[in-house]
């Protein structure tokens, strides 16, 4: 079976959100809820991570710039997290909806390459495999090669754990995002957002997408594919990005 650990993630000293989470690729999923959350809004801000393992769960002990902890101080929440919700405990509209800048790309991407990561997803899905029970969100190269993938229970959790570890790769400055994310969830507002905020101009979701969801993608300029399996998909926004045969 999959597990739901309480991961609490701590900001020089002060704790601030508590998520059920799988307890691995714990380092990426801090970066990349910190990153996702505007907390940091690179990785050099980001100084350390400490886990430390508790009786009832984990802490993330994160050392963050000090300009971003007054900021996180300013706008601090206690977030419950939950496998179905992304948005608990925010305190305002304005922290809760949190649309991402405008992206910038000009990237093209062929539809065969998507088909091809897809097709390439369930084999690199070792907990789903084990456990039936979790997401999984993944970065392909352009070509359709899965170049990283990572998984937990909570969808929003599984896409923070890509953005931290793609962060941290080489693949940010070689190939300049020109590559694409494939979740295996429903794309909802907040997978839309994350994606978009990565700098990431095409999310590939095997679910369908929420309205909210389209409407920012189509003002960010964020391609959205929903109900992509098989050989089939629906452009939701920005399909002219897709190339076909």
């Amino acid at each position: 079976m999959a597990e739901e650990t309480p991961v609490a993630l701590v900001y020089n000293g002060v704790s601030h959100a508590v998520m059920l989470a799988t307890a691995q690729d714990l380092d990426d999923f801090a970066l990349g809820f910190s990153l996702s959350e505007g907390i940091v809004e690179s990785a050099s801000e980001l100084y350390d991570i400490d886990v430390q393992v508790r009786d009832n769960g984990i802490e993330l002990h994160c050392e963050i710039a000090t300009e971003r902890f007054v900021q996180l101080k300013e706008r601090r929440r206690t977030l419950a997290g939950k496998t179905g919700c992304g948005l608990c405990g925010a305190e305002s509209l304005a922290q809760a909806v949190r649309y991402p800048q405008r992206l910038m790309s000009q990237s093209a991407f062929a539809a065969e390459s998507i088909m091809r990561a897809l097709h390439a997803m369930q084999a690199r899905q070792v907990l789903q495999q084990q456990t039936g029970a979790t997401h999984a969100s993944a970065y392909a190269l352009a070509d359709g090669t899965l170049s990283i993938v990572r998984e937990d229970v909570g969808r929003h959790n599984a896409l923070d754990k890509l953005v931290g570890a793609l962060e941290k790769s080489s693949v940010k400055s070689e190939l300049a995002r020109d590559g694409f994310i494939i979740t295996t969830s429903r794309a909802s507002f907040e997978m839309v957002q994350k994606t978009a905020s990565a700098g990431v101009s095409l999310l590939v979701a095997v679910s369908a997408p929420t309205g909210l969801a389209v409407r920012v993608a189509k003002e960010c300029g964020l391609t959205l594919l929903g109900f992509a399996r098989e050989n089939r998909y629906v452009a939701y926004s920005h399909g002219e990005r897709i190339l076909k045969q």
